[in-house]
């Protein structure tokens, strides 16, 4: 699940009058059976309000190749109504944002995780200097609705994204050994709706004219397509290797920015020191640990879960990072008040990822509950 929103700011109220909704913090987390709301969600016929979600745009003759300059993912001919996707790196590669990026002709419009919108519009803000680029932090006008591409088509947005996950882009490079990847088959797009149409959603859902999905059945998918997030991904020293990021949101032939050494280096002649594994958690137990838990092997720690979700074909799962040197085939564990759950691990990043790196295509062994 994730983070706490302020009610007022993401106007999930407007959607506690539904049947069945259950709303925390001020997200929607979801309408009375997540298990439902998932397989509605992956076929099209629910949409999630995303109150988690915020919405940052830029505008200004400047701002592609602005953006370009300052961000992993080169963005300098972006089509309008193309999806990409960005990461905002520090100096030493470590990511500090990542944004889903999509361009209308007149704007650019990032969607990110709303607890983060106000700290990249300001640090874009900084960036400007004397180009012809306007920053606008839009959570509290804009709003977040996720589904499959054909479900959001309807809501009458301003700017629909689609997610390239787990496409390799142009520039980008996958780790992943598996084939086919588990998220192959995802469909899913995220529509920029304004506060008139986020209101006529909701009336819609109200009267049943209009099927929702709350944010467990949207992280639940996210998970099982391992698509890594921000919010719970990005723990301040995240390079984009150790979540298989450089696939969709890292051009790595374009020109300088900052982080790029770091990014270079490490794909060409080192490995990320975590990796990114899903687990396959033990399902007898009814309670999921909490992301921030570690994950051990016989007896020592070698990493921490990230997100966890109940998912409607395999049941609990999680992402987790662990060292690198943590072999493949290990048994883990992850201990929690409750006791401890077993764990096993399907490889998203190889321990010797890298672009020298043979890696095998391995069909993905299916542990459906």
């Amino acid at each position: 699940m994730t983070g706490p929103v302020d009610a007022e700011s993401s106007v999930s109220g407007r959607f506690a009058a539904v049947e069945g909704a259950v709303v925390a913090g001020g997200i929607l987390s979801h309408v009375g059976s997540p298990v439902r709301e998932q397989r509605d969600l992956a076929a099209g016929r629910a949409v999630a309000p995303l109150a988690s979600r915020g919405v940052v745009t830029v505008s200004g003759p400047d701002r592609l190749t602005w953006l370009d300059s300052i961000t992993s993912q080169a963005l300098a001919a972006l089509a309008p109504g193309e999806s990409t996707e960005l990461l905002v790196l520090d100096p030493h590669g470590h990511i500090e944002h990542a944004a889903a990026v999509v361009d209308d002709g007149e704007r650019t419009w990032l969607i990110v995780d709303r607890t983060r919108a106000a700290a990249l519009a300001g640090w874009l803000g900084r960036m400007r200097f004397r180009l012809r680029v306007e920053v606008t932090d839009a959570s509290e006008t804009h709003h977040v609705v996720g589904g499959s591409r054909a479900a959001v088509a309807a809501l009458g947005a301003d700017a629909v994204w689609i997610d390239p996950w787990p496409g390799v882009s142009i520039g980008g490079w996958g780790y992943a050994p598996t084939d086919p990847h588990p998220g192959a088959d995802r469909d899913w797009a995220e529509a920029v709706v304004d506060d008139g149409a986020h209101a006529r959603l909701a009336a819609a859902a109200g009267s049943g004219a209009q099927s929702l999905a709350g944010e467990l059945a949207a992280e639940a998918l996210r998970i099982a397509a391992w698509r890594p997030r921000a919010e719970r991904e990005a723990d301040g020293r995240t390079l984009p290797h150790e979540a298989d990021w450089l696939r969709t949101a890292v051009h790595l032939d374009k020109g300088c920015y900052r982080g790029q050494e770091t990014v270079a280096k490490v794909h060409n002649l080192g490995h990320p020191p975590r990796r990114l594994v899903l687990l396959q958690l033990d399902g007898s137990d009814a309670v999921l640990p909490e992301p921030g838990v570690e994950v051990f092997s016989q007896g020592e720690t070698v990493g921490v879960v990230t997100s966890v979700a109940r998912h409607h074909e395999e049941g609990p799962i999680a992402l987790a990072f662990v060292k690198r040197t943590t072999p493949e085939g290990a048994d883990l564990e992850v201990r929690t008040p409750e006791g401890v759950v077993a764990a096993a691990q399907e490889t998203i990043v190889p321990p010797d990822a890298g672009r020298t790196a043979s890696v095998p295509r391995l069909p993905r062994l299916s542990r459906r509950r």
